[in-house]
């Protein structure tokens, strides 16, 4: 028996949204393994993606591409530098700047953390259509965008 009533499919819409997000949380409280570097959780993994991404970066420069205070930055960089991951040095052209770069073992982290996402891109590529993921990567923005009103 077909469902026509619409208030009914946006209900379950929503419900399915839900337990997306459910699913989203879940991921992003559970540490994960990348090479060497042992389990981290996502902030130290995004934090060392953030500093790979642009090696050199001042303390308050990762404060803010993480969307962080500065002591919250500063806490996780000591756990990352607790774990040989990344080290604080002088910036070479910032009087008094501190940059954070990442040691061998933090670039081992960095490429296994983007090997995890391509492989994840090359599933979502093997199980939808390219006007599928399109169509996917619209709803997201448009759902951040809307979440960050």
């Amino acid at each position: 028996m077909e469902n026509n009533n619409p208030l009914q499919s946006e209900n379950h819409a929503s419900l399915r949204l839900g337990r997306l997000i459910l699913q989203l949380r879940r991921l992003e409280s559970t540490p994960r393994t990348f090479g060497r570097a042992g389990a981290l959780t996502p902030s130290e993994i995004h934090t060392i993606d953030a500093i790979g991404t642009d090696e050199g970066l001042l303390m308050k420069e990762l404060a803010e591409r993480l969307g962080v205070t500065k002591g919250a930055v500063s806490q996780l960089v000591d756990r990352l530098e607790a774990k040989a991951l990344v080290r604080r040095t002088a910036h070479p052209k910032v009087s008094r700047g501190i940059q954070v770069v990442l040691t061998d073992k933090g670039r081992e982290a960095y490429r296994a953390h983007a090997d995890m996402h391509a492989a994840f891109y090359e599933e979502l590529q093997q199980s939808f259509t390219k006007e599928e993921i399109a169509i996917f990567e619209q709803c997201v923005s448009k759902l951040r965008d809307i979440l960050s009103e």
